[in-house]
Formats: structure tokens, C-alpha cells, sequence
């Protein structure tokens, strides 16, 4: 049987901007449970009443999974280095059996090169490559007889050192994805290792999102 806390926070899990809200107070419980009480009674099928609405919105900002954001809050007040690089162009190549071979010719030419960036990321069926567009003209030649899918210019990138205990804490990443889709940016490539990620954004959106980040340590 539907009970109006189940549904309550069943429609609380559905919306995660709203929770990430409710857990940081921000949000008026009375005013919230007047504007979602038709969508819970539609739901129940029968009336429901606003203070008892209140009641489970309490208890559900009051639980350990919304109090996990402050742990996430305490990580990213971590924070550490963040770099941005522009003028890249991010490359999608097949897979196929001479693709490292041209990888490795690439990196051969560009080893000793300082102003060259340089990275790569593989999956089942493509690989991505991403290089500073003074090196595009090398990686074009070396990647000749390969299937090009896409090519994207005037990329940036974006690459954030964290704490080491963001890996024992669900849900950094995504905290830190929601504020950037709040801010309106949208992610070309997201390449991570254990400690540090990096995030490809368009050239005319780098101000913005490194700013978006920029804020999170201080929240």
C-alpha cells in the first residue's frame, strides 16, 4: 500500500537538483509541499494533507543520504590544483589492429615537445584523442589510414586535482557535473584517474565552467 512518505520520497528521488537543495536548506518545506501536494494525491489516489507532506519532506532531508552532501562539500573544499589548457581539438578514431601503431609513431614525433598536450582515451568500438591544435597537423598525418569518426576544434580543458578521499565518497562527481549543468555547460569528454579528472569544454564556455568549479571549494 502507497503510503504518503513512500511517495513522497519516491518523488524527492526522482528530482536531484530538488534533493541536493532540500539537504543544503535552502528550500522552503511548506512552500515545496503546497506546490507538489497535486502531483502525491494524483499519485495516491486519494487527498493528502500538507502538513503531512511536511512531515516526511523533514524526515527525508534529515536522513543519512542527504547528509552524505555535506561530506561531499567537506571533499570538494579539497580541491587542489586546477589547470585549464585551450586551443585543443579532440579526435574519435575506430578501433582497429594499426591504431596503436599510429599512437605510438605519434607519441615518437611529439615526445620532446613541451607546448604539445597530449591524451587519449579507449573504449570498446573508438578511441579519443585529444591534442593541442599545434600538433593536429603531426596527428593527422600519423593517423592517416585510420577511420576518423568526428573531429571537434576550439576545445578547452579543464583538469581538476581532488583529495584522495573522494574515493570512498559517493557522489563527487556528480555534484560536481549538476553545477556545471546548472551553469549551462555542456561536456565534450570527461578523462579521469583515481586522484584527478579533466573535463573538455567549448572555448566559449571555459570562463564559466572553471568558475562553477572555482566556487565549489568555496561552498
Amino acid at each position: 500500500m502507497k503510503t504518503i512518505a513512500s511517495v513522497v520520497e519516491h518523488y524527492i528521488k526522482t528530482k536531484p537538483y530538488l534533493s541536493t537543495a532540500m539537504s543544503q536548506g535552502i528550500i522552503n518545506l511548506t512552500s515545496l509541499a503546497r506546490q507538489i501536494q497535486p502531483e502525491i494525491e494524483e499519485t495516491l489516489q486519494k487527498p493528502a494533507r500538507s502538513g503531512a507532506i511536511v512531515m516526511a519532506l523533514k524526515r527525508i532531508s534529515d536522513n543519512l543520504e542527504f547528509l552524505s552532501t555535506h561530506k561531499i562539500v567537506k571533499v570538494l573544499k579539497g580541491i587542489g590544483d586546477i589547470t585549464v589548457r585551450s586551443s585543443l581539438v579532440d579526435y574519435s578514431f575506430k578501433i582497429s589492429d594499426s591504431l596503436l601503431n599510429a599512437q605510438a609513431q605519434f607519441l615518437a614525433e611529439v615526445n620532446d615537445n613541451p607546448n604539445v598536450f597530449y591524451t587519449s582515451s579507449r573504449g570498446v568500438t573508438e578511441s579519443n584523442i585529444i591534442v593541442s591544435s599545434n600538433a593536429a597537423a603531426q596527428l593527422e598525418r600519423c593517423f592517416e589510414q585510420e577511420k576518423l569518426i568526428e573531429k571537434t576544434e576550439e576545445l578547452s580543458s579543464i583538469s581538476i586535482k581532488l583529495p584522495t578521499e573522494n574515493v570512498t565518497i559517493p557522489g563527487i562527481y556528480y555534484f560536481i557535473f549538476q553545477r556545471l549543468s546548472w551553469e549551462g555547460v555542456n561536456i565534450f569528454e570527461v578523462i579521469s584517474t583515481s586522484n584527478e579528472f579533466t573535463i573538455l569544454v567549448g572555448e566559449d564556455q571555459v570562463n564559466v565552467a572553471f568558475k562553477a568549479i572555482k566556487e565549489l571549494k568555496d561552498l
